[in-house]
C-alpha cells in the first residue's frame, strides 16, 4: 500500500505538468496576439490601423503595443463608440489627435464610413482589428465591409487580424432582405451568423458583396486574414475585454442577439442601467413588475427614460446562449397597452420602422402583431437558414 501511495504521489506532479501543458498548447490566441505572423509584413512599412479598446495584446492596446516593437503607425481609425471606447452608443464622433500616442484619430462611424485618399496618402499597409460579436446589427462588421472596400478602391494591401467569436457556436434569426439594408445590416445573413471577423471577410470576398468601384478578382484581392489559433465553433470564448459600453459581461454578449431587438420598440431596452440588455420595461407598464430608473452612464448618454421609473423584467440570471430568444419580446408586446405604438417608426413605410431594420424584413413584425408563437416564427427561419449555411461553409476557417 505505501508503495502504491508512494508510486500515485510520484506521478501526480507529472500528470498535473502534462494537463497544464495541454490547457496551455489549447489556449485560444487572437491573431493580435500572435505577432510573429503579422509583424514581418509591417516591417519597414508605414500603418494605419482600424482599432478600438477590444484590439488588444494581452491586455495592452495593439496600438501601443505596435508603437513599442518599433512599427510605424501613422494614423488610426475608430469605429462606434470611438478609438478608446468612450463614446455613446449611435453618437458622432469626430477626428482628433490620440493623447496617449500623439497619433491622429480618423472616424470612420456616421456620415463618414470610409478612409479618404487623403487619409491614406501616407500609409503603406492597413490593419484591422475589432472584436465582433458575431450579430448582424452590431456595426462592427458593417466597418469591417467598408474598410475593405476602401483598401481595394485605394489599392492599399490590408491585413486582418482575427478574433474568436464569442456567439460563433450557433446560427439562427431570420435573413436580411436587401430591401433592409442600413447602418445595422447590409447584406443577406442571419441574425447569429457564426463566422469570426476573417471567415466572414472572406465571405464578403467571395460572395461578391463589396460594393467597391474598383472591379476585384476574388482570388488575387489583396487581403490577408491572419487566424486564430486553437479557436473551433464549439468554443466558449471568454472575451478579455468587453466589447462596447453597453456589453459589460458575457451574459450581456450572450443575451444580445435576442435582446437588441427592444431598441426597435418603444421599451427600454436596460440602457443607463447596471444590466443592459438584460433589462426591458417601460414607464406604463403593470407597476407590480420589476422597477428600475435608468440614469447616465459612459457609453450611454442619451437612451429611453433617463430619470423615470421604468416596469418590466430582469433577465439577468437567466441563462441562455445557444438560440436566439423571442419569448421575452412577444411578452413585452402583449403586455403593452399602445400597441399600435410599440415598434418604433421614422415613417409610415416598412423600411422607415427601425425593428424592421434589425429584424431584416416586415415579417416578423407582422409575425408578432398576428400573434404567432415563437416556434411557429421559428419554423418560418429554416430554410433560410439551410440555403445560408451552404454558402457560409465554403468561408469558414475553423471546424
Amino acid at each position: 500500500m505505501f508503495f502504491s501511495l508512494k508510486k500515485k504521489l510520484f506521478i501526480l506532479p507529472f500528470v498535473i505538468f502534462f494537463s497544464l501543458t495541454k490547457m496551455m498548447a489549447q489556449q485560444i490566441l487572437p491573431a493580435a496576439y500572435q505577432t510573429e505572423n503579422y509583424l514581418p509584413l509591417l516591417k519597414n512599412k508605414t500603418v494605419g490601423v482600424f482599432a478600438n479598446p477590444t484590439s488588444e495584446i494581452n491586455g495592452t492596446p495593439l496600438v501601443d503595443s505596435l508603437l513599442s516593437l518599433g512599427t510605424r503607425v501613422v494614423c488610426a481609425f475608430g469605429p462606434e463608440h470611438g478609438f478608446r471606447g468612450d463614446e455613446d452608443a449611435g453618437a458622432k464622433v469626430g477626428n482628433e489627435i490620440d493623447k496617449k500616442t500623439g497619433i491622429k484619430i480618423i472616424s470612420l462611424y456616421g456620415k463618414k464610413t470610409k478612409p479618404s485618399e487623403e487619409d491614406v496618402k501616407n500609409v503603406d499597409v492597413l490593419l484591422f482589428d475589432l472584436q465582433d460579436v458575431g450579430v448582424r446589427f452590431y456595426t462592427y462588421i458593417a466597418s469591417l465591409q467598408h474598410f475593405m472596400e476602401a483598401a481595394i478602391d485605394l489599392h492599399k494591401p490590408l491585413i486582418i487580424l482575427d478574433r474568436p467569436n464569442p456567439n460563433g457556436f450557433y446560427i439562427d434569426g431570420p435573413i436580411l432582405d436587401r430591401k433592409y439594408a442600413s447602418g445595422v445590416g447590409e447584406q443577406p445573413i442571419p441574425v447569429v451568423y457564426g463566422m469570426t471577423i476573417g471567415e466572414y471577410a472572406k465571405m464578403l470576398i467571395g460572395e461578391h458583396w463589396l460594393n467597391t468601384k474598383t472591379k476585384y478578382d476574388a482570388k488575387s484581392v489583396d487581403i490577408k486574414i491572419i487566424p486564430c489559433k486553437n479557436y473551433t465553433h464549439e468554443s466558449r470564448y471568454m472575451l478579455p475585454v468587453k466589447p462596447s459600453p453597453n456589453l459589460p459581461f458575457m451574459s450581456s454578449v450572450y443575451k444580445y442577439p435576442s435582446m437588441c431587438f427592444f431598441e426597435g420598440t418603444v421599451l427600454s431596452e436596460g440602457r443607463g442601467t447596471e444590466f443592459p440588455f438584460e433589462i426591458f420595461g417601460h414607464p406604463s407598464l403593470d407597476k407590480s413588475l420589476f422597477s428600475f430608473t435608468p440614469e447616465p452612464r459612459k457609453g450611454a448618454e442619451s437612451s429611453k427614460f433617463y430619470g423615470q421609473v421604468c416596469y418590466g423584467w430582469n433577465i439577468h440570471d437567466s441563462v441562455f446562449c445557444s438560440h436566439l430568444v423571442l419569448k421575452y419580446l412577444l411578452q413585452a408586446y402583449k403586455a403593452f397597452p399602445d400597441k399600435q405604438h410599440f415598434f418604433i417608426s421614422q415613417g409610415n413605410e416598412p423600411t422607415k420602422i427601425f425593428f424592421n431594420k434589425l429584424a431584416g424584413s416586415d415579417e416578423l413584425m407582422k409575425q408578432i402583431i398576428a400573434g404567432r408563437t415563437e416556434a411557429q416564427i421559428r419554423r418560418s427561419w429554416r430554410k433560410p437558414l439551410k440555403k445560408f449555411m451552404q454558402i457560409r461553409k465554403k468561408y469558414l476557417l475553423y471546424p
